[in-house]
């Protein structure tokens, strides 16, 4: 066998239609666009347009909005937890962290954080670090002789803060 010798299998490859090239080849004259018009033009792009009706995306009123600041939290459930600790993929004794769960192959990526959800069964006494965790989630990691570290919670409050006006007694100027 030489380089000069190699080729693709046979029906591997398929060679291009060449449009354009005379009313004999089937597809010459309008190289299969039809007769004229918008869509026979180079460039027509017409994916909305219904014809100057206003068109449906601009009479379907509009509602919500996209939170750009909003947290992507990666959703760990117990019993998947609990299967990984079985195949000794995770070390119960060591506390369990979005890292080792990474590391573990548990997950993919930790993103802003871990949530611990309560599907499944935990009897192993685990210390799991987590960004949040469902009320059931941490009420079986308890029973099982565990417990979960959630991070602390700011005090500030959400939303935007209303400042006073200042009156007179407080030091405002007055008159």
């Amino acid at each position: 066998m030489r380089l000069n010798e190699l080729s693709d299998n046979k029906g591997a490859t398929h060679a291009r239609k060449r449009i354009g090239r005379g009313t004999g080849s089937g597809t010459g004259k309008t190289a299969g666009k039809g007769h004229k018009g918008q869509k026979a033009r180079a460039g027509a792009s017409i994916g909305g347009f219904e014809g100057g009706q206003m068109p449906l995306y601009r009479r379907v009123p509009k509602r919500g909005f996209t939170n750009i600041f909003r947290k992507k939290y990666v959703e760990l459930n117990i019993g998947r937890l609990q299967e990984a600790i079985d195949a000794k993929r995770i070390d119960a004794k060591k506390p369990i962290t979005g890292a080792t769960l990474v590391e573990a192959g548990i997950l993919r990526r930790v993103r802003d954080g871990v949530r611990l959800l309560a599907k499944g069964e935990i009897s192993a006494n685990v210390t799991i670090e987590v960004a949040g965790a469902s009320k059931a989630a941490i009420e079986a990691v308890e029973k099982a002789g565990g417990k979960v570290v959630l991070p602390p919670k700011d005090d500030a409050p959400r939303g935007k803060s209303k400042k006073k006006a200042k009156s007179p007694e407080s030091g405002g100027k007055s008159g």
